[in-house]
């Protein structure tokens, strides 16, 4: 039962009750006058015509026969109560239709005005379920209520104030992400540069050429992670621009420079027409991420293989993923979209053809889904393995 619905029933219900009270006291009213007006106008009628009180003897003609006066005086008196008793019964009876179509009225109109009353809170709670869902401007959309200052004018403009306070909150923490990032990037770029240098001149020793070269690979995982940190923080801003862009494009284009030459075989690749509005390199990155996920905690598997898919569906373009791999428990599928987040049995040691990576790309798949307005759902093969799908507001 809805809260309009049960605002409705109240609404209804104290009609209804009040005009039951006032049928009530009409009815009561009504029989008091009239009892009242017999006793003032004929005192002896209503005081009973006993005998002892009035004597009454010989007759009356009437409608052309003899009647005794007493006979007759006792048809009035029933003949009065019965007229008393059929008017205040036809009362109750039109009352009691009146009051069924004036709650029948009332009711239409309770539901009317309820939803009048309540469409302020439907509209803040679709805007917190646009937020919720990814929906429309994210944090940066706002309720902007108008109308009189009153209890729900004042729960919109809270709930505009944590907004406000939660985007700048968000939008600081994606600051400072990305500040970071590039400071970061500067000294590993000399940090590399230093070491290639003392690798690559003369007279260094087969030692030193050894480790100049472990640390230049340790220097270019940081630098990939740097560089997964900003895409992290500049996908999960608003975008502003966006240009066409179609989705069986871009996954050809990433299959063949990505999964081209790996060690996973592309199982299949039915790429249907895909198109959205959006921006070029995060919808890119957005398939290189996935392609490569599915490369990387595949590698170890015999007859690894992937699957690439894009179609439209219900005014959605749809990218879809497969890959084979270690079996993956649904409960923690969930945990895989969290930054820095990984699988453990999922991750290649060192020397066996993989790559650990870092726990951002999934990350990042969602960031760039939801800055699109658009979602991602993972879910676990049953021969082991993931299903990941994408789906984005297609362009019309």
């Amino acid at each position: 039962m809805t809260f309009r619905l049960r605002l409705t029933l109240v609404y209804g219900g104290l009609l209804l009750a009040g005009g039951i009270v006032l049928l009530a006291v009409t009815y009561l009213l009504v029989a008091q006058q009239m009892d009242n007006g017999l006793a003032s106008r004929y005192p002896a009628l209503a005081a009973g015509l006993d005998g002892t009180q009035l004597q009454l003897a010989g007759q009356i003609e009437v409608d052309g026969r003899q009647v005794g006066l007493r006979e007759y005086v006792t048809q009035i008196q029933a003949q009065q109560r019965q007229y008393r008793e059929d008017l205040l019964d036809s009362l109750l009876t039109m009352g009691c239709v009146a009051l069924g179509g004036v709650g029948l009225a009332g009711g239409a109109l309770a539901w009317t005005f309820a939803g009048r009353v309540l469409a302020p809170v439907h509209r803040i709670t679709e805007t917190a379920r646009r937020i919720a869902g990814g929906m429309g401007r994210g944090l940066h959309e706002r309720i902007a209520l108008t109308g009189p200052r009153d209890e729900i004018k004042e729960l919109a403009d809270t709930f505009d104030l944590m907004l406000e306070r939660l985007d700048g909150s968000f939008d600081g923490q994606r600051r400072f992400v990305a500040s970071a990032s590039h400071e970061l990037r500067t000294p590993l770029a000399v940090k590399s540069a230093l070491i290639e240098v003392a690798v690559t001149r003369p007279g260094a020793s087969s030692d030193a050429r050894e480790l100049g070269r472990a640390l230049l690979a340790v220097n270019d995982r940081h630098a990939r992670l740097v560089d997964g940190l900003l895409i992290l923080a500049d996908s999960e801003n608003e975008v502003t621009e966006r240009h066409p862009v179609d989705l069986d494009d871009v996954a050809g284009t990433v299959l063949v420079t990505t999964a081209g030459e790996g060690p996973v075989k592309v199982s299949s690749a039915d790429l249907a027409e895909a198109p959205v509005a959006g921006d070029p390199y995060l919808l890119e990155r957005l398939v290189q991420n996935l392609v490569e996920n599915a490369i990387r905690h595949n590698v170890r598997e015999a007859g690894a293989w992937l699957s690439v898919r894009t179609w439209t569906e219900d005014g959605l373009a749809m990218l879809e993923v497969a890959n084979s791999g270690p079996v993956i428990p649904r409960y923690e599928v969930a945990a895989l979209f969290q930054p820095f987040r990984r699988l453990q049995d999922n991750r290649p040691p060192a020397g066996d053809g993989g790559e650990r990576g870092f726990g951002l790309g999934l990350s990042i798949v969602r960031a760039i889904a939801d800055a699109h307005a658009g979602t991602v759902r993972a879910e676990p093969r049953d021969g082991g393995g993931l299903v990941v799908t994408v789906s984005l507001p297609r362009r019309p």
